[in-house]
Formats: C-alpha cells, sequence, structure tokens
C-alpha cells in the first residue's frame, strides 16, 4: 500500500495523500517545512503538517487569487504579494505586462528556498528583474512602511494558526489599505465558507468595517479538504465585475482556469453563503 500522509481538519475530517517519497523536510525558526512527491498530486509543499499547494492543482488557487483583482484594478504597475512562498503568486502576476514592479514580502527564507529546489514548476518568475523579494515581517512592513503605495496588494497566507494566524487580524488588514493607492485592490485567501464558515464570515466582517466594497468569490481547490475555497475582492471604489478586456486577453490564452466567464461566475454566491453573510 505505502506511505500516506494525512492533514486532519479539526479532529473530524481527514485528507490523505499516498506517498512516493519524502523530498525535503527542514525546520525553519518559524514552522516545519516539507515537499513530498505524491502518487495523486505530484509533489506538495506542506507546512506544520498542512498541505499549501501542489503541482497537480495550484493553478486553480493562485490564478483565482491573482486575476480577478489585477484585471479590474485602475492601475497595476506596482503590486505587493504578501506570503506566497512557493512562487505561484508572483508568477501570475508578473504575466501581466503592466505590472512594473511586484514586492513579495516573505517571513521564511526557508519556504522559498525548498520551493525553488523541488518545486521549480511552481514558481517560474524568482529571476524576473521586476521582482523584488524580501524576507521580513509583513505586519511590520504595511504598519510603518514609507515605500511608494501599490496600486494591488494580494495576501497569500496560510490557515490562521501558526505564523499565519496574525495576517487575519483586523490590524493587519488596516495595515495592507494603509499601503493601497486610492482606488487600489486587494484580494485574499478567506478560507473554506464550508469547512471554515466562522473563520470565514469573521474575516467578511473584518474587511468590510474597513473598505466599501467587499466581495468574496468561489472556487475548487481540490488539496484543500472541502474542495471548495474563498478569495475575496476589497475596494474602496470600482468593481468586481467589470475587468479591463485588454488585460484578460494579454493573460487568458496562457492560463489554466481563468478566463473571461469564469471571471464573472466565480462572484455568484450559493445561498448558504449568501445567507450567512446575511446578503
Amino acid at each position: 500500500m505505502g506511505l500516506w500522509y494525512d492533514e486532519t481538519f479539526d479532529d473530524h475530517t481527514r485528507l490523505g495523500l499516498r506517498v512516493k517519497e519524502t523530498l525535503f523536510s527542514g525546520q525553519s525558526a518559524y514552522q516545519k517545512v516539507e515537499v513530498i512527491d505524491t502518487v495523486g498530486f505530484g509533489r506538495v509543499l506542506v507546512l506544520d503538517n498542512i498541505f499549501m499547494t501542489s503541482e497537480y492543482d495550484e493553478f486553480l488557487y493562485h490564478e483565482m487569487l491573482a486575476h480577478p483583482a489585477l484585471t479590474t484594478a485602475p492601475s497595476i504597475e506596482r503590486v505587493l504579494v504578501i506570503g506566497g512562498g512557493d512562487g505561484g503568486t508572483v508568477r501570475e502576476v508578473l504575466r501581466h505586462p503592466e505590472v512594473k514592479r511586484c514586492v513579495m514580502i516573505e517571513i521564511d527564507e526557508l519556504v522559498v528556498e525548498a520551493s525553488k529546489r523541488y518545486l521549480p514548476g511552481i514558481g517560474t518568475a524568482w529571476d524576473d528583474p521586476r521582482l523584488d523579494l524580501r524576507f521580513i515581517d509583513a505586519i511590520e512592513y504595511v504598519e510603518t512602511s514609507r515605500d511608494d503605495r501599490y496600486d494591488v496588494v494580494l495576501l497569500d497566507g496560510t490557515d490562521p494558526v501558526g505564523p499565519g494566524a496574525v495576517l487575519f487580524d483586523e490590524s493587519f488588514y488596516r495595515g495592507c489599505k494603509r499601503m493601497l493607492t486610492d482606488g487600489g485592490v486587494m484580494a485574499l485567501q478567506s478560507e473554506s465558507p464550508l469547512l471554515m464558515m466562522d473563520i470565514f464570515v469573521e474575516t467578511q466582517r473584518k474587511l468590510r468595517s474597513l473598505f466599501s466594497e467587499v466581495h468574496p468569490y468561489l472556487g475548487p481547490v481540490p488539496l484543500y479538504g472541502t474542495g471548495t475555497w474563498s478569495w475575496t475582492w476589497c475596494s474602496d471604489t470600482g468593481e468586481p465585475l467589470r475587468p479591463k478586456r485588454q488585460r484578460q486577453t494579454a493573460i487568458v490564452e496562457g492560463s489554466k482556469a481563468y478566463n473571461e466567464e469564469l471571471h464573472q461566475a466565480v462572484f455568484a454566491l450559493p445561498n448558504y453563503v449568501k445567507r450567512a453573510l446575511k446578503l
């Protein structure tokens, strides 16, 4: 039968992957970092025993985090990515020719080192001259930085446990908004409304206290337990359903999931989500 690697959700649900071999296992100052090679999902990045991304389905997550924001923001010359040590989000950002500078803030250098070596097919933009990668504390950065503001901020954080928990605090979201230009767009992963409804709803509440326009959207990510995942589009101006066609045309052909029709569809919420948010 071989070896299996299991992720357990709240001691009631378990997702297991059959492992061919462990390619890397290390401990940073922040978390345990592993890369495993699996039968069904290819190579998988695991942080503190939680599946983060896989070669098999990573495009479903990274394309949906990046492109709804990048196709709707008034400008996308300057982009800030927080987290995302596997490199998939900055890869999608830098597919947009309008992006002139992408600053990526990642606290754990070991995640990037392991991803560069063992997941080269995910992080393909590490050498792009527009990328400015910094290994610093994102919380301190968004609260104190004097850098020019960003047109788009993307939060590619882990689950709200361990070092990723602080990335769900309202004060952190406020700091991220401080780094946005007027009319800028922020997008973030906001957990599963099926498996983590309390966290999902609380995240929406915090965001609504800061932004005039807060729109969650849903899509499949099989690696993440329930399959259904959420992201959230935030801004004080603009509309998530009015993308700029020229930007879409520039990236759709090279996308595995994202296209014009999907952009519109993912913002249609099922009743159980609408009722939870009282929409």
